[in-house]
């Protein structure tokens, strides 16, 4: 896998820890980890993405 380049949430905290950072890649990849833990990583497409975050904010996701 080429060089991903990190991006922090904008929602993040700012400090150190507790950040959301992302990547994209072809075709269409999205990559999300944790910074406090960089080697762990989850790949998922925009779709599913975006359905995820469709959820979570409209509480369909509640344990």
């Amino acid at each position: 896998m080429p060089q991903l380049a990190w991006q922090k949430s904008s929602f993040s905290t700012g400090g150190e820890g507790e950040c959301v950072e992302v990547a994209i890649s072809a075709p269409s990849l999205i990559h999300l980890r944790e910074s406090d833990h960089p080697h762990d990583t989850t790949t998922t497409t925009p779709r599913a993405l975006a359905l995820l975050l469709h959820a979570l904010k409209g509480g369909g996701l509640r344990t």
